[in-house]
C-alpha cells in the first residue's frame, strides 16, 4: 500500500475514535494546538494534556513503583489554593502524593522529516524532552513533552507527614510551573503557525515555478554525477524546513505500533 494512503487511513481511523480520557475532551488550553496540528495533511494527534495538578492516594505501593488503581483526591487545569489540597486531604486513606504533570502531545508523522520538523519546533519552545520513535510497521511518532514537573508525597497511611506550610510551598511552586508551562504551551502554537505558513508559501512557490519552467526537476531527482558523489546525498545532514538554519537530530527507538 501506497504509503501516503496508509498514513490518511491511520489517520481517519485515529480522529473517528472517541475521546476515552477522564475528561473526554481536549484540554483548552491544548486545542489551539491539537486543532492545528489536524488540519495538516502530515500530522495527526493520538493525547494530549495541557498540563495539571494531582493529588492522588495510593499512587505507589511504597517502592516508587507506579499503581494502576488509585484515588483521584483532586485534579485540575488551573492554578490550585492550599485550602482545595487540604480538603481533598481529608479523603486520603493511604500514601497521597502531589504532583503537576507538565504538557505532553503525542502526534503521528507522516515523513521523518516532518516529525523533525515538528521536534525543531517542540525544542525551541521549551520542550526539551520530546522525541521520535519509529515503529515496526513504520509509524513515525513524536512525543512534545519537557521535564519540569513535581512529585511530592504527602501522607502515609493516610497520616500528614508535612505542614500546613509546606503544602503551601509546594503549591507556590506548582502554580508557577503552570503558568511557565501555559507560556511554552503558547510558544509552541505560535512558532508551529510560523513554520506552516512558511511551508504552504513554500510549496505554493515550488508549483508555481515547475508549472512556469518545463526545465525544472523534483529535489529528489539529482543528476548522475551527484548520485555518484556520496558528499551531495540527500539523506541526512539535510538542513530542514523550519529549523532555522540548524541540523536537527533525533535519538529514534524501534518500538511496538
Amino acid at each position: 500500500m501506497d504509503r501516503s494512503a496508509e498514513f490518511g487511513r491511520w489517520k481517519a481511523q485515529s480522529l473517528s475514535k472517541a475521546d476515552l480520557s477522564r475528561k473526554g475532551s481536549v484540554d483548552e488550553d491544548a486545542v489551539e494546538v491539537v486543532e492545528l496540528l489536524n488540519s495538516r495533511e502530515e500530522f495527526f494527534t493520538t493525547s494530549s494534556c495541557a498540563g495539571r495538578i494531582l493529588l492522588l492516594d495510593g499512587s505507589t505501593d511504597g517502592s516508587g513503583v507506579q499503581k494502576q488503581h488509585c484515588c483521584w483526591l483532586l485534579v485540575t487545569h488551573e492554578p490550585c489554593a492550599k485550602d482545595d489540597v487540604m480538603t481533598a486531604l481529608k479523603g486520603a486513606t493511604r500514601d497521597a502524593v502531589l504532583k503537576f504533570e507538565p504538557f505532553i502531545l503525542h502526534v503521528q508523522c507522516r515523513t521523518l522529516q516532518d516529525a523533525q520538523t515538528l521536534h525543531s519546533v517542540a525544542v525551541d519552545s521549551g520542550f526539551r524532552n520530546s522525541g521520535i520513535t519509529v515503529g515496526k510497521r513504520g509509524k513515525i511518532m513524536l512525543a512534545v513533552r519537557s521535564t519540569h514537573g513535581l512529585e511530592v508525597p504527602l501522607t502515609h497511611k493516610g497520616k500528614l507527614m508535612v505542614t500546613e506550610e509546606y503544602v503551601e510551598f509546594l503549591l507556590t511552586t506548582a502554580n508557577q510551573k503552570m503558568e511557565e508551562n501555559k507560556k511554552r504551551i503558547g510558544r509552541f502554537y505560535n512558532c508551529l503557525q510560523h513554520v506552516v505558513k512558511r511551508e504552504t508559501i513554500s510549496n505554493s512557490h515550488s508549483k508555481i515555478k515547475e508549472k512556469n519552467n518545463p526545465l525544472c526537476t523534483h529535489k529528489n531527482k539529482r543528476s548522475p554525477k551527484k548520485a555518484l558523489d556520496p558528499s551531495t546525498a540527500d539523506d541526512g545532514g539535510r538542513e530542514l524546513d523550519g529549523g532555522h538554519g540548524l541540523e536537527i537530530s533525533a535519538t529514534l527507538f524501534l518500538g511496538d505500533d
